[in-house]
């Protein structure tokens, strides 16, 4: 089998469980190649780019005017046999990405691609629906939060997409439960795989003498709630704890966050450290006591769907306070393999921050919990092996209904 992956931006800083994903594809023979909806946006990217194999491809995103986008039809039907009768298909979709799909699926046939995957239920599943259907070969997608939960989501769009799609992943059992319940009918096809971790990688170490560091990791954005992080340590510090707290990234809140650590009177005790690539962001996380993902459901609906950077902190080794948001608390179990607090709540985030900075002991015991967990639920290699699993049995499908229209 040959796996087109379909995403808006490749590569990009925030996203290494895509790249994880397509290493350990890799890493079991398959062979993948990589179309890209719009080109590059960050400055930094993760160190682990740079072992992938598969060719990228970069589709034109610019705008295309009528005229052209017919002549490149027109011309679409020697290369694409089932085109005309599958058009209706594109009738509600924006030009370019009308275009982008009909570029998709001729690559896709003359490349030998048998299956293609997008991330996210946005436009890279868009394109990937449509050029599904401009090719005849079977696509799947994997919804994360955002683009289940923000208040841009279209349902009818994305019940579609569910529908002509030969499988459906997301990333935690709070989203199945979720995708399940709003299309029944597609129900058995929408299936739970959480986001694997490449545990070779990320080896464990005890989190008992460490220095009282703080660390908070993601972009500058409000579902990450991280103005709720320098309120507590506010908090800590009017206590007089012995603390230090960086957070790693940047985003469009940066401003606001820097002001905020300002009027808290918190500099040089809350550094906003910028992006850093994935390695600096594990050495980081083994040297800090405590990590903290104060995650919030944002005032647009979005929402973290299971941050892959506090899966990394539980295999390492670091214990972590976070919130119910989501999937969050299938792996943060509160007392077990780390500690909740309520959304918003910078007084409860302050307490169970002190905590874990003052019983050494009680950091061990979550860390240790907490990667027996990231072992048997998160290991990347059994994640990829159950997505593959899914693109041969899609595959299976598209081959019998084939048969029988044929």
């Amino acid at each position: 089998m040959r796996v087109g992956y379909v995403l808006k931006r490749y590569p990009r800083y925030s996203e290494t469980f895509v790249v994880n994903e397509i290493l350990a594809h890799e890493a079991a023979g398959l062979e993948l190649e990589i179309f890209a909806l719009r080109p590059p946006l960050d400055t930094h990217f993760q160190d682990a780019i740079a072992r992938v194999r598969a060719p990228v491809r970069y589709l034109p995103s610019e705008a295309v005017k009528a005229p052209k986008l017919w002549e490149e039809l027109r011309e679409g039907r020697a290369r694409l046999p089932g085109l005309c009768d599958t058009l209706p298909a594109a009738l509600d979709e924006d030009a370019v990405d009308v275009r982008q799909a009909l570029l998709l699926a001729e690559a896709a046939l003359a490349g030998g691609i048998d299956h293609l995957h997008a991330h996210f239920a946005t436009v890279a599943t868009t394109v990937a629906r449509l050029a599904g259907r401009f090719a005849g070969i079977p696509y799947t997608f994997t919804a994360h939060a955002k683009d289940i939960f923000h208040e841009t989501v279209d349902p009818a769009d994305l019940a579609r997409k569910i529908r002509d799609a030969a499988g459906v992943v997301t990333v935690s059992e709070f989203n199945l439960e979720h995708l399940r319940a709003q299309h029944p009918a597609e129900a058995e096809r929408i299936h739970r795989i959480y986001n694997g971790m490449p545990l070779e990688r990320f080896t464990w170490r005890t989190p008992e003498e460490r220095p009282r560091r703080i660390l908070g990791i993601g972009r500058l954005v409000e579902k990450k709630g991280f103005e709720h992080l320098i309120d507590a340590c506010r908090i800590l510090a009017d206590r007089g704890g012995d603390f230090e707290c960086r957070i790693l990234g940047s985003g469009e809140l940066e401003a606001k966050l820097a002001a905020r650590i300002r009027s808290q009177r918190l500099e040089g005790r809350v550094v906003l450290a910028g992006p850093r690539p994935q390695s600096e962001v594990v050495e980081e996380l083994r040297a800090a006591a405590v990590m903290a993902a104060p995650c919030v459901v944002g005032s647009d609906g979005n929402r973290d769907g299971l941050p892959t950077t506090l899966l990394e902190a539980m295999a390492l080794g670091t214990p972590c306070v976070s919130t119910d948001v989501t999937g969050i608390p299938e792996v943060l179990r509160d007392g077990d393999t780390g500690i909740l607090v309520p959304q918003a709540d910078a007084a409860a985030l302050a307490d169970a921050l002190e905590r874990l900075l003052d019983d050494p002991q009680e950091r061990v015991r979550l860390a240790r919990a907490a990667r027996r967990l990231i072992e048997t639920d998160f290991e990347v290699h059994r994640s990829a092996a159950r997505q593959r699993e899914l693109f041969a049995g899609a595959g299976a499908a598209e081959a019998l209904h084939l048969r029988a229209v044929g």
